[in-house]
């Protein structure tokens, strides 16, 4: 059985209907037969996985703990996946490290390959901790399906309170945001930033979002949103920017529809 989220409306109130039902539409998404599949199929294999180029050849496997950290575009990369396994994360100069997008260093850190004698596919509770983040990770894909802000609204409230409460100076937070495609695009929904910000120097986009996040906020330390209520009213401002871009984006194009038609219907009465 497939699973598709109720969603109603889009929006703040959309958000605010998400965030009642949220607990049983997850746990709706967890029962149906694909994600069962998954589960079973996981917790029956892993336990057998000791190397990289192992899990890349599961593609079952593979497809599911890339899953897990959002990076199931990768499926088909095996070579580079390989790579930033068998690289690890303790050194700095790895692969992992060295990419801006820090899902690869997640991932690689998890699995351990790279950083450990005996990988942590071994450990009793690893299917469980990796299975628990896949299931969270694809409700929020099947989510974007229906409504691509309330996907990166449930983002956000996953990654920017972990994020700020990291012991790390406030431009390494920025680095991060800048660094994670998620909040990357939310800080530029919220805050009113284009989206080729991206093309700049990183610097520069630090710089940026440090001066648009001081108006906004009254500050430029991303360390407030460890406070679950700033992190619901950056939620709130990211949505509301949103639909009114939106309601713009609709506006002009309803106006240069209507030109178009004024003109064909001028250039009609000529003819005639």
């Amino acid at each position: 059985m497939s699973f598709t989220p109720i969603m109603p409306t889009g929006g703040y109130a959309g958000w605010k209907f998400l965030q009642r039902t949220l607990e049983k539409q997850q746990t709706a998404y967890a029962a149906s037969g694909p994600i069962q599949r998954d589960d079973a199929q996981f917790r029956a294999r892993i336990g057998q996985i000791r190397t990289a180029e192992d899990l890349v050849s599961d593609r079952g496997l593979l497809r599911v703990a890339l899953g897990a950290f959002g990076l199931d575009a990768d499926i088909d990369n095996r070579f580079f996946i390989r790579k930033v396994l068998e690289e690890g994360t303790l050194d700095e100069g790895s692969l992992a490290n060295r990419l801006s997008d820090k899902r690869y260093r997640d991932f690689s850190k998890a699995f351990g390959f790279g950083d450990y004698s005996t990988p942590r596919t071994v450990l009793s509770d690893f299917s469980d901790e990796i299975l628990s983040r896949y299931r969270s990770m694809q409700f929020e894909a099947s989510v974007g399906e229906v409504d691509a802000d309330m996907r990166l609204a449930l983002a956000t409230q996953r990654e920017l309170p972990l994020l700020a409460a990291q012991d790390s100076k406030e431009t390494t937070k920025w680095y991060s945001i800048i660094g994670s495609p998620s909040l990357s695009l939310a800080f530029q929904k919220a805050l009113g930033l284009p989206a080729s910000i991206g093309a700049l120097d990183i610097d520069q986009q630090v710089a940026a979002y440090q001066k648009k996040a001081q108006t906004a906020f009254g500050t430029s330390d991303p360390a407030i949103f460890a406070d679950p209520a700033r992190t619901e009213g950056f939620v709130r401002q990211m949505l509301l920017r949103s639909e009114i871009a939106t309601l713009q984006t609709q506006s002009r194009a309803t106006i240069a529809l209507q030109l178009l038609q004024g003109i064909g219907n001028r250039t009609l009465s000529v003819r005639m």
